[in-house]
């Protein structure tokens, strides 16, 4: 690939959904609070990916390389169908089978996780910001649970301010407490 090589993504391309398919080689699989996020940001933010294809031209099919996730938002949202007009944007590779599995492993791979440590102080950095807890959990796809522990983890206890607690047990008799 030399000085004349353009990368795929600056060739993006707007394909009809129904000239997509999955690959039969991804191992891939994305939790259910996963795919909520990626469906609500695709809601807010639109497809700022493209799709990563190969295009078969006997069968005039674009197969997924990268991105099936992507193409199963819109498989399954209606609105989001509607709204792109039934398109997904694409780039294209044009690699041999092999080539394409290593590549569909490699953006899987690439991905990382993320550090509990740098989603602490995002948390952190939210609440200070006077996020609520809901605000939170719908905008950045986090559990109750989730958040608890991200905010147990930082020691501050700040991060509980706007908290509700429930007494944890009650004596039955108050003025025994009211003696020690």
């Amino acid at each position: 690939m030399g000085s004349d090589f353009i990368s795929p993504a600056y060739q993006v391309i707007r394909v009809p959904f129904e000239k997509i398919r999955a690959n039969a080689y991804n191992p891939n699989v994305t939790a259910l609070p996963e795919m909520q996020l990626l469906e609500r940001s695709i809601l807010e933010d639109g497809y700022t990916m493209p799709i990563v294809c190969y295009y078969e031209k006997e069968e005039d099919i674009y197969e997924i390389v990268d991105g099936f996730h992507r193409y199963l938002v819109m498989k399954n949202s209606k609105i989001i169908a509607d709204r792109e007009q039934g398109c997904l944007p694409v780039s294209v590779i044009d690699r041999p089978l092999t080539d394409r599995i290593a590549s569909t492993i490699r953006h899987n791979r690439a991905r990382g996780t993320h550090s509990i440590e740098l989603m602490t102080d995002i948390v952190r950095q939210l609440v200070e910001s006077g996020m609520s807890d809901r605000w939170i959990m719908t905008h950045i796809g986090m559990d109750k649970e989730e958040l608890l522990r991200l905010k147990q983890v930082s020691g501050l206890a700040s991060l509980f301010g706007n908290a509700e607690f429930s007494r944890a047990w009650e004596s039955e008799d108050e003025d025994e407490d009211e003696e020690y």
